[in-house]
């Protein structure tokens, strides 16, 4: 089993990278302030835009460690690649899966059956935890709809039907999501889901959980010798990593909506985190970020029992055994795609 190696958040804006021998070097305006053994690292992400040197890339494509680029919003912007280590035969085979209608509809019944499946849970988990502090009855019905569209979405005969259901389910389950915050009200309240921008603390808080996760099961796909561009449920579109768009859904619900509860409920972020633009976009600040990696590294080192192959794995490890069971999916190896349903 892979093991879950360390990820360096390059936070500030104008933070240099750079190579000296087996160390990333950290600089500003010239001047070291930071350097990190490249031995432990899968994954460096760095936001905004101080760069990084050639020396630094290549060494990175080399070792197989990503080296992602981001907006300070979290947005993907570019990821450094070296030479694709997929192999041939199951990238043909998963673009014919793509081009076939009846299997890309099997896979994505199933992965949306696990989202709605996992959203139920975390409301679920809601009433068992917190009954006494929310409406235990409007929570309940909300977990039965979802319940009954797992149901749907696994019988649907096609995929804009499956579009519906998961777009209806989505709807019901965010309409709960302001409940589940219990603390910092004044502070952090949902409405509605909004996005590019977010428009919220809240919702800056979600987009920038679901950029990290998908940037996780991007490169996770790839480990897996899978083209992260080359979807089911999401189409193809130019620099769209349709497959990891596809995969994150799993995890949504259990690993980023409940960490950004935690992080409000627990107070491990306040107001004083966040900025607004000009044009409304709301922002965690350089502070912001510092507290959401903190907390965020920690949560994805939790462990927790696989219910398919029923090992111990870490809450980071996630999507790579996803990739790896939709894989041996596309391989032959497995009957069916088994998504990862939490309970």
């Amino acid at each position: 089993m892979k093991k879950l190696l360390n990820t360096v958040y390059v936070n500030t804006p104008d933070r240099y990278l750079s190579l000296d021998g087996e160390n990333i070097v950290i600089s500003q305006d010239g001047t070291e302030i930071g350097r990190v053994p490249l031995h432990n690292i899968e994954r460096v992400m760095t936001f905004g835009h101080g760069g990084a040197s050639p020396a630094l890339m290549g060494k990175c494509a080399r070792n197989g460690i990503d080296l992602v680029f981001m907006s300070r919003s979290g947005h993907f912007i570019a990821r450094v690649e070296g030479e694709v280590r997929g192999n041939v035969l199951l990238r043909r085979q998963q673009y014919r899966f793509a081009d076939n209608e009846e299997r890309s509809l099997d896979i994505a019944k199933n992965i949306i059956s696990a989202k709605l499946f996992n959203s139920r849970w975390v409301i679920e988990r809601m009433i068992r935890d917190h009954g006494a502090r929310i409406d235990t009855e409007l929570f309940g019905q909300r977990s039965r709809f979802l319940q009954n569209s797992v149901s749907q979405a696994r019988n649907c005969t096609d995929m804009e039907s499956l579009r519906g259901i998961e777009g209806e389910a989505a709807s019901v389950y965010f309409s709960v999501f302001n409940d589940m915050i219990l603390q910092q009200k004044d502070d952090f309240s949902f409405k509605v889901r909004n996005k590019r921008p977010p428009l919220d603390n809240v919702n800056a808080l979600l987009s920038f959980a679901y950029s990290l996760a998908s940037g996780m099961c991007a490169s996770a796909l790839e480990s897996a010798g899978l083209d992260p561009y080359v979807g089911f449920m999401h189409t193809d579109r130019p620099g769209r990593r349709s497959l990891a768009l596809d995969l994150v859904e799993e995890f949504r619900s259990v690993l980023c909506d409940r960490f950004v509860l935690t992080l409000i409920n627990k107070r491990l972020v306040s107001s004083g985190d966040f900025m607004k633009r000009e044009d409304g976009a709301v922002l965690l600040t350089e502070e912001g970020r510092k507290s959401f990696f903190s907390a965020w590294q920690k949560r994805l080192n939790e462990e927790l029992k696989h219910p398919f192959i029923e090992e111990k794995v870490e809450w980071g490890m996630l999507p790579y055994v996803q990739a790896m069971l939709l894989a041996r999916y596309i391989r032959g190896d497995l009957d069916c795609y088994p998504p990862f349903m939490w309970k």
